[in-house]
């Protein structure tokens, strides 16, 4: 069969749907990934795949550049004449879901964030709830990455109880991100918050926090790792970064192809994400690590922490509870903070595995007609 995947980056495709995508090739199938380009592209040529590159402006709101964008994908879609449609992201999602609909193949959204504007009401609300509506209405299935999300689809009648499907986030390569021991804590305790630097992801209020916890004990590092998005709404600039690195606030790490070095490095994974997560990668990646995660008592973020076992969670939004959760894991022995984290590991472990997501998929492209590939399992409920 031929497999298009779609998302709003490359990198999203390459780094988090790469163990689907070598099985999917493994079994036969072709596959195509349509995104905005950018250094990923020769990894996903690299593993097999065909680039189709797709312009995307992720936080324009204007109806006519995105009824271009509509266009867009739709024109890509009949070009390429896939089997079936496998979309990521939120404006990949809605567009291909239409663009599925009118050219009649089997669609498969995964909902992994529903963005800022399910936070709020209003006209452009009531408008994505209505594509959202319109995209989903046909699709063959439409993964979930957490039940909040489901209850909030299903209830607001944005897509039926029996094409739900829930899958544990986007799932982690458990041999890839290994556990390893916790760093010796003689230089200090290093907390690590990874994300795009956007005021919904926390940022601000990691650093309000961490203005806080070093008063009382100054030796402990904040560090933060991500890129800027100067782009977004809520996007840092980088003149607030800098006051906060020259306060002595956050050590900026910069940004990275490969999150683990920086993970293994860390005492505590830290997100204070208000932002409507699907299920944060980061939060999956630093557990499978064996880190203790403090993070927001939000959807998606609050299924990957066992509260005071493998974790702390902390109302969003406050600096105050974000502060006590971090010096709460200060206070903690050696021994115990180990145990946290082996906690965490064993969590990751039961529940998010990478595995699970590739045999909901594979399962799925099983039932579609003209697949002569036999079923790898049923999918995840």
């Amino acid at each position: 069969m031929h497999v298009l995947l779609t998302g709003n980056t490359t990198f999203k495709l390459a780094n988090f749907r790469e163990g689907l995508i070598r099985r999917v090739l493994a079994d036969g199938h072709r596959v195509t990934v349509v995104a905005p380009p950018d250094e990923y592209v020769e990894k996903i040529q690299a593993l097999g795949c065909d680039f189709v590159p797709l312009q995307i402006d992720r936080n324009g709101t204007s109806p006519i550049s995105e009824a271009r964008l509509l266009f867009s994908i739709f024109k890509v879609i009949r070009r390429a004449g896939p089997d079936v449609v496998f979309s990521y992201t939120i404006k990949n999602n809605i567009y291909s879901g239409i663009a599925c609909r009118g050219l009649g193949i089997p669609f498969v959204p995964n909902v992994t964030g529903l963005g800022p504007m399910f936070n709020a009401t209003g006209l452009l609300n009531r408008t994505v709830q209505a594509l959202y509506r319109v995209a989903f209405g046909k699709a063959r299935a439409v993964f979930f990455q957490n039940s909040s999300d489901v209850m909030l689809f299903t209830g607001s009648r944005l897509v039926s109880k029996d094409r739900v499907r829930l899958l544990p986030g986007s799932g982690v390569d458990l041999n890839r991100f290994a556990a390893s021991t916790l760093p010796e804590s003689g230089e200090g305790i290093r907390f690590l918050l990874v994300a795009r630097l956007l005021w919904d992801k926390g940022v601000g209020v990691y650093a309000d926090a961490s203005r806080k916890v070093r008063e009382t004990f100054p030796q402990v590092r904040f560090q933060l790792l991500g890129p800027l998005d100067p782009d977004s709404k809520s996007g840092i600039s980088r003149a607030q970064l800098d006051e906060w690195i020259s306060e002595g606030v956050v050590d900026y790490l910069g940004s990275t192809q490969d999150v683990l070095p920086f993970l293994q490095a860390a005492n505590c994974l830290v997100l204070p994400s208000y932002y409507r997560e699907g299920t944060p990668r980061s939060l999956l990646e630093a557990g499978a690590v064996g880190r203790p995660i403090i993070t927001t008592d939000m959807p998606g973020c609050r299924d990957v922490v066992v509260e005071h076992e493998s974790g702390f969670l902390v109302a969003p939004r406050d600096a105050d509870q974000l502060a006590a959760a971090c010096e709460a894991f200060l206070k903690l022995s050696p021994e115990e903070q180990r145990a946290m984290g082996a906690a965490s590991r064993r969590h990751i472990a039961q529940n998010y595995d990478e595995e699970i997501v590739i045999r909901a998929y594979l399962g799925l492209l099983a039932e579609l007609p003209g697949n002569t590939q036999p079923a790898h399992g049923k999918q995840a409920v």
